[in-house]
């Protein structure tokens, strides 16, 4: 293959040069994003792609918009917003609606609710906002939405929306100087990068999906339209310039990871490289680095870039949300479907994007035309999806038959079917949840302050404490009504993702500092109290990730043990320290999975082996006897000698793979006072 020469770069409609090597960096971001979406080995960092798309379309936008400031001295609103609706609606729009009825057909009916959420946030341009609030992991998320990759259009269609105006703002403030309009956009750029910075070690996902945050990438590649016909280079500093932003790229796609922080510093290298090679190629599109992004297969991927990023991601998440699976698809799968995406996008740029861009009909009268018909076409979609989202509400999740409510018992046998009496109902069992959320008694991740949380008998002359992460909160709801029935003292101390035991952990990649302070300050609580039990309830499933814990280098098991030891050495002045067992993990979403599965409940048990570590379990149980404590089991209320079942009776066991509903907490309550006090009461 010959790389495109100047004189065949393609030409747009009304004489505009589309630069081949844009085209190839643009074909380099999809393919990176694509791939690494399908789990390609060793391509750790292809999420970079869209940080490339998002210096592309700031230097392109910014450069039609000061064209015509330059020469007119005005934009023109309504038809720049008319020209971006023609360019990206009509494609997201088929896409939209071709994933709700693939979804509606093939993942899980609990899923439905969320689905239509995230489908009308897309139809509202603001998808990124929804994934933000919802805290979603885009490099880690094991139950992405299927809408997930909007998260990026939606940041740019805010940019679209915001960047015409700051940009005549900017413009008149300067006194329409171009030199003085370059440092305040240099300004602008710099203030989002620093907030970037630290919205990353702040709240990651907000960094991640947010425009203020995300900015700066586009605004370097607005620098990089207003410097670019300022540049003198020669030959020789515009080829190597182009070479070292292709290298940069490159070692952005293979030396990132999920584990890095992500964006951050980090998201600087791909940003940086892209405006390089967009630089480098002002003089000649076609020399140096632009010899290798001009070949003609990167030209087509280039040409057809959005609707393959459009396309790709239901193809790849539907049948895994269908699955049920955490782990991704076989790569061969992973593969295939990502080939299936480059044709479907074909079509969707042939028969869709390029038919609407400049149809006719909208292009010959007024841009009002355009915007009205957005307007009315996003009012019936989401109109439809709010018929759809409360037809879906009033939708049973549950059989017709009902089963006796009855109490734990030892070595249960689950129940084959929803019932139509299931406590809680399928629906809100996600949200079934203890109290102690929401208050000063369970922190955040990144809440580190410490103040005492007492309930039942405050006054009582006996204390029991629970305290661990999210599995001990799990818990508050038996216990607080044990302590209220035996007129006790109960103090609950929770925080998200940080253990009692004494372990270094990682939070966002990072040493988990604020879980070590905010343990310290319980422990030193406990052993300047009168304390009488404390608690020990934590997620050890995760103990089986090695990434969570700084020392990698030794067995989970061996580091879960020694944190153990290490906090019941401290706590040795307490009479009575208990460490629980944790509770089984599930293999499978338990709500998706019995949304599937209304007739045949017991298709969603684990099997025993899989659902309890027992690796975790012996060491636990040895390092808690080693240290003085009392190690209680309640599992054998959750499985029988074969599977763990996520239904008993008519209660739901779990409200996602490892937490137990607030429901089966209280129905616990009985059993679990036994374990704690099993020859007499305070």
């Amino acid at each position: 293959m010959t790389a495109t020469t100047p004189q065949a770069t393609e030409l747009g409609k009304r004489g505009r040069l589309i630069r081949g090597d844009i085209q190839g960096l643009r074909a380099i971001a999809v393919a990176s994003v694509v791939l690494y979406h399908a789990g390609v080995p060793f391509l750790n960092g292809g999420y970079v792609g869209v940080d490339i798309f998002f210096v592309i379309s700031g230097f392109l936008i910014t450069s039609h918009l000061w064209d015509r400031l330059r020469l007119t001295g005005k934009i023109g609103f309504a038809d720049f917003y008319a020209k971006r609706a023609r360019r990206i609606l009509p494609a997201s729009f088929v896409v939209v609606i071709a994933t709700i009825i693939a979804s509606l057909i093939f993942i899980p009916p609990q899923q439905f609710s969320g689905m239509f959420i995230a489908a009308a946030a897309t139809l509202l341009y603001v998808p990124n906002m929804l994934f933000a609030a919802q805290g979603s992991d885009y490099l880690a998320d094991t139950a992405p939405s299927p809408f997930q990759q909007y998260w990026s259009l939606g940041v740019e269609e805010q940019f679209y929306l915001l960047w015409p105006l700051a940009l005549v703002l900017a413009y008149i403030l300067t006194k329409r100087h171009p030199k003085r309009l370059v440092f305040v956009i240099a300004a602008l750029v710099v203030i989002s990068f620093v907030a970037c910075v630290a919205l990353t070690e702040w709240r990651q996902p907000i960094a991640f999906y947010t425009l203020p945050a995300r900015a700066w990438e586009l605004g370097v590649g607005a620098l990089a339209a207003l410097v670019i016909h300022r540049l003198s280079l020669s030959p020789l500093v515009s080829a190597l310039m182009g070479w070292i932003g292709l290298a940069g790229l490159v070692l952005s796609l293979f030396l990132l990871n999920e584990t890095t922080v992500f964006p951050g510093f980090a998201a600087a290298l791909p940003v940086v490289a892209t405006a390089l090679v967009i630089l480098a190629g002002g003089r000649d599109p076609d020399a140096g680095a632009g010899k290798i992004l001009g070949y003609r297969p990167m030209q087509f991927i280039g040409l057809i870039s959005y609707s393959i990023y459009l396309v790709h991601w239901p193809l790849l998440t539907i049948p895994r949300l269908a699955t049920l699976s955490d782990e991704g698809l076989p790569l061969w799968a992973g593969l295939l479907l990502a080939g299936l995406a480059v044709p479907l996008g074909w079509l969707l740029f042939r028969f869709i994007e390029q038919p609407l861009r400049n149809p006719p009909f909208l292009t010959a009268k007024r841009p009002r035309r355009t915007l009205v018909g957005v307007l009315v076409v996003t009012l019936v979609l989401v109109t439809a999806i709010g018929g759809a989202f409360a037809v879906n509400l009033s939708r049973p999740l549950s059989s017709a038959q009902s089963i006796a409510a009855s109490e734990p018992s030892l070595n249960p046998s689950g129940t084959s079917f929803v019932p139509s009496n299931v406590q809680p109902a399928l629906r809100d069992a996600l949200e079934d949840n203890a109290s102690v959320y929401g208050t000063a008694c369970h922190l955040t991740e990144i809440q580190t302050h410490f103040e005492p949380c007492a309930f039942g008998n405050t006054s009582s002359d006996f204390t029991v404490v629970v305290f661990g992460d999210s599995h001990a909160a799990q818990w508050f709801p038996a216990l607080q009504q044990i302590a209220e029935d035996r007129n006790i003292r109960f103090e609950s101390y929770s925080k998200s993702r940080c253990p009692s035991a004494t372990i270094d952990k990682t939070y966002q990649n990072l040493p988990y500092a604020a879980c070590d302070e905010w343990r310290d300050a319980v422990i030193d609580h406990i052993l300047s109290s009168n304390v009488d039990m404390v608690i020990l309830s934590n997620f050890t499933s995760s103990a089986g990730e090695k990434t969570q814990f700084v020392d990698q280098s030794r067995p989970t098991e061996e580091v879960w043990a020694e944190g153990i030891t290490t906090t019941l050495k401290r706590l040795s002045t307490v009479p009575d320290v208990v460490v629980m067992e944790d509770t089984p993990h599930q293999l499978k979403s338990p709500l998706d999975c019995l949304s599937m599965n209304l007739d045949s409940a017991l298709n969603c048990a684990t099997p025993v082996d899989e659902a309890i570590n027992e690796a975790i379990v012996d060491a636990e149980t040895a390092a808690t006897r080693e240290g003085g404590g009392r190690y209680v089991s309640l599992n054998d209320y959750f499985c029988d000698s074969e599977v763990c079942p996520v239904l008993l009776g008519n209660v739901i066991v779990y409200r996602d793979k490892h937490h137990i509903t607030k429901t089966f907490s209280l129905a616990m309550r009985g059993a679990l006072e036994s374990a704690l006090f099993p020859v007499s009461s305070p």
